[in-house]
């Protein structure tokens, strides 16, 4: 497979690289690794913080809802674009334990532990909105605290808005935090879905209650393991059935307390290897009825789909033969309703929150001359978001919601930058 294709899926430890020293400027060359560094002690990845009041006696063992830091995101800095509706949106972070399942990437751990982020309908907008991440996360993850002061448009631990609500699952790049996913979090919640978002432990540095931040001890394999797509494929394949399992759980006794999903409607999207990841889950799983795969290599040939509907979209169109190749023959072997749209002018980071955050805090020419057009290609980030949102806001209002969504049948004038690559 070409480099560039391999990239797309699986490198991502690299783009983090550069995004410190996007973010960092020179300062950054004496800053913890990105995806690598641990910024506090380890601890037993069995222990379970104080419960907090959102859980329930049921609950509190594999569920600890994350408290927000006592620091609020600096006024001053950039915030989420608005969504396109508008409407309020509630938020909330959990700690998810699936005590059936060793984790995969830590042999001597006999639990699999997650963290998760929620975001869905809400009916007031009252309340201190989320922060976006712990500066401690931020600096472990880019050398410096900027992006931690990125506002957020979501209310912190609001109440859900009654009624079920179709679910969305995110999966985020190899070496990313889900954080960069939450641009598409508060767009989808506000457009009535219920949205989580999965950091894969172990694929990138993830901050648990308590400030413990677990290490990538993959970063680096993607390099030496011919296999390791697939295997990270279906390691996180699993991670989004088991979130699944947990919010569609009887008795309504999920993470976030009144948060009802409706199991007949349920996506799985993700972004590069995440991409990669919600198709094969869907393969695996009956409960998923559409997937998106946002610029991501496909690791596993798609099979197994039993004609449920996909959308790729692509930037630069792979950027090689190589990576075209791996999608034409993904494409071969869709059977149900399948769109595969393409915006040239975009980076792989494009379809994630990276992009914009570089722009809005003004260090995009602190990258190295020959990364820039492979992470961010020429358009703008908020461009690039905007193009995104409207066309996985349209695939999924028609295949969960039954809406009508002309943007996927032909070209936009809205959008004229986008294009239908079959």
């Amino acid at each position: 497979m070409s480099k560039t294709a391999r990239w797309r899926s699986a490198a991502l430890p690299i783009a983090s690289t550069a995004l410190v020293l996007a973010l960092a400027g020179p300062a950054a060359a004496s800053a913890p690794a990105a995806a690598t560094a641990t910024t506090a002690p380890e601890a037993a990845p069995d222990a379970t913080p104080e419960a907090t009041p959102e859980a329930t006696p049921e609950t509190a063992p594999e569920t600890a809802p994350e408290t927000a830091p006592d620091t609020k995101p600096d006024a001053a800095g950039p915030r989420v674009p608005a969504t396109s509706t508008h409407r309020p949106v509630g938020t909330t972070s959990a700690r998810l334990v699936d005590r059936d399942r060793p984790d995969p990437w830590r042999p001597d751990t006999p639990s699999r532990e997650l963290m998760v982020t929620f975001w869905y309908p809400t009916d007031s907008a009252r309340g201190a909105h989320a922060p976006y991440l712990s500066t401690e996360l931020s600096t472990a993850l880019y050398g410096t605290d900027a992006p931690a002061g990125v506002r957020t448009g979501a209310v912190a631990g609001a109440r859900p808005a009654p009624g079920r609500r179709p679910l969305v699952l995110l999966s985020p790049g190899f070496g990313l935090s889900r954080t960069t996913l939450t641009a598409l979090g508060e767009e989808l919640a506000a457009r009535g879905y219920a949205v989580a978002a999965v950091d894969h432990t172990y694929e990138t540095l993830v901050e648990f209650p308590g400030g413990r931040i677990e290490p990538c001890l993959v970063c680096g394999r993607e390099g030496t393991d011919p296999d390791f797509g697939a295997t990270a494929s279906r390691v996180r394949a699993a991670d989004l059935r088991f979130v699944i399992d947990r919010l569609t759980a009887p008795g309504n006794r999920g993470p976030v307390r009144g948060l009802t999903v409706d199991p007949g409607r349920i996506a799985a999207v993700g972004h590069s290897l995440g991409g990669a990841a919600a198709l094969e889950a869907m393969a695996e799983d009956r409960r998923i009825r559409a997937a998106a795969n946002l610029d991501g290599t496909v690791w596993i040939p798609p099979t197994g789909l039993r004609s449920r509907p996909v959308l790729l979209f692509s930037s630069q169109l792979g950027g090689s033969p190589g990576a075209t190749g791996n999608w034409e023959d993904s494409w071969k072997r869709l059977t149900g309703p399948r769109y595969w749209v393409d915006l040239p002018t975009a980076g792989h980071l494009s379809f994630s929150d990276e992009h914009w955050v570089v722009d809005a805090l003004g260090s995009r020419d602190q990258l190295p001359a020959d990364s820039g057009p492979d992470l961010f290609g020429t358009v703008r980030g908020e461009r690039a978001l905007a193009a995104t949102r409207a066309y996985l806001g349209a695939f999924l209002d028609r295949h969960l919601l039954g809406r009508p969504a002309p943007l996927l049948d032909r070209p936009s004038r809205a959008f004229p930058e986008v294009r239908f690559a079959k």
